[in-house]
């Protein structure tokens, strides 16, 4: 979505890595390669720290894995199985080492270069030297016990050798062979039955069986990658160390681990395995650099779900053609009509695509992609793939150039688009595909918070007529959701004790509950700092909105749009009348409102862009707020300093041209440990 809105685009991503999680982690029936999910995740990762206010409790960037199958009893995960930060190419893996190097005060280290395995992530538990537990990721926090299953695996001990602690756990990564694979497939095909789509799903597929004899018939793998927790292991100083102590305890270790010393190894071993990972009997989509030292791994900590002291060194997406059937469309929350790509089914990197994203309609005419082109499509992530354009030399004539549709897929009501809008949208706020997003926004943990309300039964509720627009929540009857198939007593009353508490939630929630195009949760707060509830908002003229710090024009115009709605005014209504509160005693003292008098940064405002190596940018500006200074999230005349990390975006630009100070993150470390002094020195620039 080249030309969309940060919300736009970002709605889409979030839309699209749920449904590839679902269909990776709990269906293990993937329709996109790795890399593809990995760079849309990426990009939704770089809109989140750009566009705080855009980020949710429940993005795919908070998350680890999808969630534990209810096949499976739950098994608590002593430490978090965290996921993996990407590099693309040596430069950002260059930054990684430059960012974790400056937070070791330029200490040397060792590295291990281990390959990634493409399979599924387990967690084993022994006691007194035996197999007791055998967990999955899950979704990083609680997985799934297939213990049984593991127990069939020939190459996990099922006792260790030697004297074993009283109690271990150790972590690897359990997969199918790629010949094994082949003879799976080869059966099939002879049975006329649907041939797998890859070795890493039909592996995970293969360990989530309900039969150990399913598991038991096909010849599973792992290699163990690391040592998670041990009793009386307090003589091993290095993850190099603790592999070697693995192997001796009877532990499958994977024999082209390298101990590695300078980056410049590290590419080496990166190039050699680029040029040769095909001849590998297992699937590898990379490679895994992790700092050796465990005592500089403490040090490093984790940011987010990521340790800082490991990243994945990603081999370059691979590429594959196939024919453009047809171009589809979704509506999203927002009215945005969303074009995506039909496909002939075509593997990519192991993986069968068969559908990718267009983004909008000025991609598709800068491409110049027609339906029914040969198309390139780039194994760029592991999500929705992207198209790369047409094969132009393969064109016959017959091609069609696309055009939007005028009237919206899903109610038939004439389509518009703003001068300044990328995107094409269904103007209907009725319309069933928006209000079942909306839906799902409303009720979310960071809006209403109505717990028990999920995806599906949003869309059984929207289906059975039973609610038509937001407010409808506040009306539901215990007697006819126990009519619904699979809604028991005890979920009936959960529900309806949420949709009551949410009633209280605090105004800034509801605002953003809403889903006012351009509100997010940072915006909302804003809002609510300023107005005492929903009816002097909806009185707000656009000079009274955009006299708020971090609110400018088309967030102001989006804002007096949707108030004078009259289907919208009638919702507001609807849940005043429900007695939903949407608003509050008295203003909040705003977090950066400190008194300046012998406040540092009384008076100043910042805006924190890119990605600091020292800290996450939400405690970057905690801080700011400390020393009494104001931060926002949009550059304007009225911004003191821009604080800038590693990937900025455009607020630097727009910095630039308004001739705002710029920090680097040094600078901004220097003024952080003498605020005062900074300033009397005559702050600028990154006080070079």
């Amino acid at each position: 979505m080249a030309d969309a809105s940060p919300a736009q685009r970002a709605e889409e991503l979030r839309r699209e890595l749920n449904y590839h999680n679902h269909r990776y982690y709990t269906l293990d029936d993937p329709v996109i390669s790795d890399g593809q999910y990995d760079l849309l995740l990426r990009e939704l990762r770089e809109i989140e720290t750009e566009h705080p206010e855009l980020l949710t409790g429940d993005s795919p960037t908070q998350r680890v894995g999808g969630e534990p199958s209810s096949a499976f009893a739950e098994v608590e995960h002593s430490r978090p199985m965290l996921s993996l930060g990407n590099a693309f190419d040596f430069a950002e893996l260059a930054a990684w080492h430059r960012r974790i190097s400056g937070l070791l005060d330029g200490d040397a280290f060792d590295m291990v270069c281990e390959l990634k395995i493409d399979g599924l992530a387990v967690n084993l538990t022994y006691e007194d030297g035996v197999l007791v537990q055998g967990a999955t990721r899950g979704n990083g926090t609680t997985g799934e016990d297939v213990t049984r299953n593991l127990r069939t695996i020939r190459t996990i001990p099922l006792s260790l050798r030697g004297e074993a602690p009283s109690r271990l756990e150790v972590r690897g990564e359990v997969y199918l062979p790629v010949d094994e694979f082949h003879r799976l497939n080869k059966g099939r095909e002879e049975r006329g039955e649907q041939l797998y789509a890859n070795p890493r799903n039909t592996g995970a597929g293969t360990i989530r069986q309900l039969d150990p004899k399913v598991t038991a018939a096909r010849n599973m793998q792992i290699w163990v990658y690391s040592l998670n927790s041990s009793e009386g292991t307090e003589h091993i100083s290095s993850h190099w160390n603790a592999l070697e102590w693995l192997g001796d305890v009877g532990f499958r270790i994977n024999p082209n681990n390298k101990l590695r010393h300078t980056l410049e190894e590290v590419e080496d071993y990166y190039r050699y395995w680029l040029e040769r990972r095909h001849d590998l009997p297992y699937e590898a989509d990379g490679v895994v650099v992790k700092v050796s030292p465990l005592e500089l791994q403490e040090r490093l900590g984790v940011v987010g779900r990521e340790p800082r002291w490991a990243i994945a060194y990603k081999f370059p997406a691979e590429q594959a053609t196939t024919k453009l059937k047809y171009i589809g469309i979704n509506v999203g929350r927002t009215g945005s009509l969303n074009p995506y790509a039909v496909l002939e089914p075509v593997v990519v990197s192991g993986a069968t695509v068969q559908h990718a994203s267009l983004h909008n309609e000025e991609d598709i005419n800068r491409k110049d992609i027609r339906v029914g082109d040969t198309v390139i499509i780039e194994r760029a992530g592991d999500v929705i793939p992207q198209v790369v354009g047409p094969v132009l030399a393969q064109r016959t004539g017959q091609e069609q150039v696309f055009r939007m549709p005028e009237r919206c897929p899903e109610c038939d009501t004439p389509v518009v688009k703003a001068e300044d809008d990328a995107m094409h949208r269904c103007p209907n706020p009725a319309c069933p595909a928006q209000f079942f997003e909306l839906l799902k926004h409303f009720v979310g943990k960071n809006a209403a918070d109505i717990d028990g309300l999920g995806e599906r039964w949003c869309s059984i509720l929207i289906e059975k007529g039973m609610v038509s627009d937001v407010a409808g929540l506040y009306g539901l009857e215990k007697d006819k959701l126990l009519e619904l198939d699979r809604m028991g007593d005890k979920l009936a009353t959960r529900i309806l004790a949420n949709i009551e508490a949410s009633k209280s939630r605090p105004l800034p929630r509801m605002l953003f509950a809403l889903g006012m195009t351009h509100v997010g949760a940072e915006v909302a707060d804003l809002l609510a700092q300023n107005y005492l509830g929903i009816r002097d908002l909806a009185n707000a003229t656009e000079e009274d909105l955009t006299a708020i710090e971090g609110i400018g024009p088309k967030i102001a115009e989006s804002i007096i749009a949707w108030f004078q709605a009259p289907e919208n005014q009638e919702v507001v209504e609807k849940l005043l009348t429900a007695g939903v509160k949407l608003k509050q005693d008295s203003l909040p003292i705003a977090i950066a409102a400190v008194p300046s008098e012998g406040s540092p940064f009384g008076g100043l405002t910042f805006v924190v862009t890119g990605t600091l190596s020292a800290f996450s940018r939400k405690d970057a500006e905690a801080k700011i707020k400390e020393l009494g200074g104001k931060v926002t999230s949009s550059v304007t005349k009225k911004t003191s300093y821009v604080v800038v990390g590693e990937s900025p975006g455009s607020k630097v630009a727009t910095a630039e041209k308004l001739g705002i100070p710029i920090l680097d993150e040094d600078a901004f470390l220097r003024v952080l440990e003498s605020p005062a002094d900074a300033l009397s020195e005559g702050w600028q620039g990154n006080l070079e």
